[in-house]
């Protein structure tokens, strides 16, 4: 059992683009460090939701000794793909230049994505020096890049093709909508793929991580856990599927008292005190 912690919370501005303030909730262990942290990013159909998303993730996470920043980004209408790939990547190096400041490692920052949060997160940890997601200079560290030390995916959307058709297919047009809202076609869906990544061939980075995904999620394609996490071996790279019997998506913060969430906040706990 790890130890428990109390926590302090604060809000800070990490970024400021076009006139934006971008805004981060960081929660830190209130103990002697240094622990691992991650960035989290949220889901919401690539459309909705901000940092306070998953709190029912990030107050445990915290409590057991990992420093959490949880990130708002842009968003449609205002930005398309691949324009909230450069918050997250910017989000993991200011993680990185102000970790001693958070009582967390530089290098044991990961990354943490919950459904479409997931598919943005796989994507900055596989691509971490990619021209579009990295053009924006850190003033606090020039020198320092995006590579992560571990990633950790909750339901996520990693084929986000086969999941546009798919709900093309069933009438689901609220997630069709969102699709379209966030990428600019399907060619760009397929290019911004983890899944189809993999199956390119294309070079990337593949951290350690993990996957959670409840057995009754109508929200991605009934293979696209176990595709992912075949791909990612087979690529070369370490990945884990936790499954959770009857769970649907976004369980955790449907259901946070449920025995699926405090298991999934355990595996997730469990996995990242190994960095």
């Amino acid at each position: 059992m790890l130890q428990s912690y109390p926590v302090a919370v604060e809000d800070v501005v990490y970024r400021t683009i076009d006139g934006t303030s971008l805004l981060a909730r960081l929660y830190k262990p209130e103990g002697p460090g240094p622990f691992p942290g991650v960035v989290e990013v949220h889901g919401g159909a690539w459309t909705m939701n901000d940092r306070l998303a998953n709190v029912a993730i990030h107050q445990p996470l915290a409590a057991r000794g990992v420093v959490v920043m949880a990130i708002d980004f842009r968003m449609p209408s205002d930005v398309q793909y691949p324009a909230p790939l450069a918050d997250i990547n910017y989000a993991v190096r200011w993680l990185k230049a102000h970790a001693k400041d958070y009582g967390a490692a530089a290098d044991r920052i990961g990354l943490l994505g919950t459904s479409s949060g997931g598919h943005q997160a796989m994507l900055a940890a596989m691509r971490p020096a990619d021209p579009r997601y990295a053009v924006d200079r850190l003033e606090a560290a020039p020198d320092m890049d995006a590579t992560v030390a571990f990633i950790v995916l909750c339901w996520s959307i990693v084929d986000p093709l086969a999941r546009y058709k798919m709900v093309t297919s069933n009438g689901n047009d609220r997630l069709a909508a969102a699709h379209r809202a966030y990428w600019p076609d399907e060619a760009a869906m397929a290019e911004g793929a983890p899944q189809l990544i993999l199956e390119r061939g294309e070079p990337a980075a593949l951290p350690p991580g993990i996957l959670l995904q409840g057995t009754n999620d109508d929200n991605v394609t009934p293979d696209m856990a176990a595709r992912f996490v075949a791909a990612y071996k087979a690529a070369g790279g370490s990945m884990t599927l936790h499954e959770f019997p009857g769970a649907p998506h976004a369980f955790t913060a449907r259901e946070p008292e449920s025995a699926a969430s405090k298991q999934a906040i355990e595996n997730i706990v469990g996995f990242i005190a190994g960095f």
